[in-house]
Parts: C-alpha cells; structure tokens; sequence
C-alpha cells in the first residue's frame, strides 16, 4: 500500500509539473505593436524630445536658417554701401534697428508704387525673406527654429517644407492687397504659415495628444509676441494672418498622424503626450480614416478659392484700405518715436560746407545732418523720419 500511494504521487506531481511542454500559442487578439510603430506603454510628446533623433532630421529648417541668414546679411551689406557709414540705423530710423527704407526698397521689400506703377512682381518672392532689422531677425528665426524642427520631426521635411513656401507666396499675396506706400517686408509670415499648422496638426490628432493646453499656451504666446512685432513699422500684419490661414488649411490637407518613433522611458519633451493602448489606437485611426477626405477636401476647396480671389484682386489692382480706413492700425500703430505715415513727404533742404538742414514743410520739424553728399533716395529717408 506504501508503494502504490509513493508511485500516485510521483504520478500525480508528474501530471501537474510536465516536462518540456510548449508555451501557448500568442491569443488573435494580440495587436503587433511593432507593425503600428507604436508603444503603448510609451509616451508621443507634442514637442518630440531630441533623444534618439537624427541630425538629417532638421535639414530642411537648418537649410531655412541659412537663407535666411545669407538675405540678411546682403541687405545690411546692401545698407552700409548705401549708407556709407552703417551697417544698421539709429532706433530713431528704425526702431527694429535695421536698414533705412530706401535699402529695404532696393533689396525687394513691397510698396504699393511697385506693385500698381512698376508692376514688380519678382518682389512677391523675395519680400518672404527680408527681416526689418536685427530684433526682428532674431525673434523671428528663434520662433521658426523652436517651431520648426518639431514639425519636421513629426510629419517629415517634404509636407513642411511645401507648406512653408505656400504660406509665405501666400502671405505676399495677401500683403499685396493691405500694403501702403511705406516699404514692408513678410519673413514672418512663413513662420504665421508653421504656427498654422502647428495648430492643424493638434486640432487633427486631438485624441491622441494630451497637456494641450501647454501645447495651446505656448503657440499662441508665439504668435502673439510676433503680432505685437508686427505693429511696428516695416513688418506685415496682413501678410502674417494670410499665411497662418494658409498653414491652418494646408496643414488639414497635408497632415496626417505624427510619426511616433522609439523613445527611451527616461527621456520626455517639453509636452508629453500619452498614447492610448494599441486596440484605442487601432479604432482611433479606423475612425480619422474615415475622416481625412471630408477634412482634406474641404480645406484644400477653400485654399483654392483664397487663393485665386487673391490673385484675381492683385490683377485687378484692388487696394482694401480705400474701403477699410482702420485697416492701417492693424499693420503699424503710431506712436512718437515712429511714423506710420504713408503719405508723401516734402523738405525743405539748405546746405553748408559741412551740414545738411532739412525741415518738414507738414508739421515743421527741422534737423540738423552732418554731412551733405547724399544721395536723394536717402535724403527722402530722412525726411520721412522728421516728418
């Protein structure tokens, strides 16, 4: 009787703890995460942290930044020979700390004299790449880089880089209707074009995306700093708004889901996103699927539409601000150490052996200009300025 209660028990311990037996196969409702690219566990942060990122990654906005810095750097050179003395002017001038008007004129800035009487329209492509002076040449480029690199890492150099160019070509357009006789440039309205699609990209993956109020806060601290820039003279309110409706709807029609790549669980970004578990993902993008031709649609029909009213109103010769007469302190406010004034500027001139005195025959203002070899592109600078 021991021996056979010894043997059930050897029996009973070798029934439940079998030897070499496969595990089960994996369970059909499993999702592959590998075939997502997806980590359920991970985090997709807003703005993507820069571990495990590649540097040919940014080459588009690294690219941006260098033409940028080329155009600039031509138009101070541009106003030192013009000058012969400086590279950028007195506050005073510019309060942008820039070149005078009539080098913003002659490196490609917009007017409305070039545009109706002289019908320079090369100016259109060039304007996107003047900055008014050195704060704006830094504020605008610092927002670009900041913005930029985050959604060239997200969506890819190809969609960015077409929205970028349409924003800009269509921030000119719309420049072109509101602009004045004073020179303007529109550079930052390539960056209205990313904060756009910034803010598509966010409104398009709502549900897969959260802190988007730190997301929200820090695009519309953005734009606005860049607005309020925009009240100063030489830089283009109107062409700002175009172009980030312009990226608002080019970035419905180009966008689509972020690219979520591999990130270590000890780094973050600025604003961390968490991803839902693979089977939410899944009928997440079953259901923007189904959206994307309605959304892509419907926003490409009204970039079209934008865009050919503006070219129909450029060819017309259309200038809005004969039927909006506060339009103007949108694009610049006056204020005592500037002058929005776009109206034509006469001076009285004298000269010495040594001096230059000019007085504005409209409010009768005087100055007194130590040197007299000037040439009367830059005489009507400093006209402007007094007057």
């Amino acid at each position: 009787m021991e021996g056979e209660a010894s043997v059930n028990k050897l029996h009973t311990q070798i029934e439940i703890k079998p030897q070499g037996q496969e595990p089960p196969p994996p369970s059909s409702s499993v999702v592959d995460n590998s075939e997502m690219d997806i980590q359920p566990e991970g985090k997709l942060p807003f703005f993507k942290s820069r571990y495990r990122q590649r540097a040919s990654d940014t080459w588009l906005i690294s690219l941006l930044v260098i033409l940028h810095l080329v155009a600039f750097i031509t138009t101070t050179l541009f106003n030192y020979f013009s000058t012969g003395s400086v590279f950028f002017q007195p506050l005073s001038e510019n309060p942008l700390l820039g070149p005078s008007a009539s080098t913003l004129d002659k490196v490609g800035a917009l007017r409305r004299a070039f545009l109706v009487q002289n019908h320079l329209n090369w100016r259109f492509f060039v304007c996107p790449w003047l900055h008014a002076g050195i704060i704006h040449f830094s504020i605008n480029i610092s927002c670009m880089i900041f913005i930029g690199i985050h959604l060239e890492r997200d969506y890819g150099p190809l969609r960015i880089g077409v929205i970028y160019l349409l924003s800009a070509f269509f921030g000119s357009l719309v420049c072109s209707l509101f602009v004045r006789n004073n020179p303007v440039v529109a550079s930052s309205g390539a960056l209205f074009g990313l904060l756009g699609t910034m803010l598509s990209g966010l409104i398009r993956n709502w549900k897969v995306y959260s802190s988007k109020g730190a997301a929200l806060a820090a695009l519309f601290t953005v734009l606005a700093t860049n607005f309020l820039l925009g009240l100063l003279p030489y830089i283009d309110n109107f062409a700002n708004i175009g172009a980030f409706i312009s990226g608002l709807l080019l970035g419905f029609v180009l966008l689509l889901t972020p690219q979520i790549r591999q990130m270590s669980k000890n780094k973050a970004g600025l604003f961390e996103c968490g991803v839902k578990h693979a089977k939410s993902t899944v009928k997440l993008k079953q259901k923007l699927a189904l959206d994307r031709p309605i959304l892509r649609s419907i926003s490409l029909m009204l970039f079209v539409i934008l865009l050919s009213g503006c070219l129909v109103a450029l060819f017309l010769g259309i200038d809005i601000n004969h039927y909006c007469g506060w339009c103007r302190f949108i694009d610049c406010i006056p204020y005592k150490r500037w002058s929005c004034n776009d109206g034509p500027n006469t001076c009285e001139i004298m000269k010495s052996n040594s001096e230059m005195t000019l007085t504005c025959l409209y409010n009768g203002n005087t100055r007194v200009f130590p040197f007299t070899n000037l040439s009367q592109a830059r005489i009507n600078d400093l006209c402007a300025m007094i007057c």
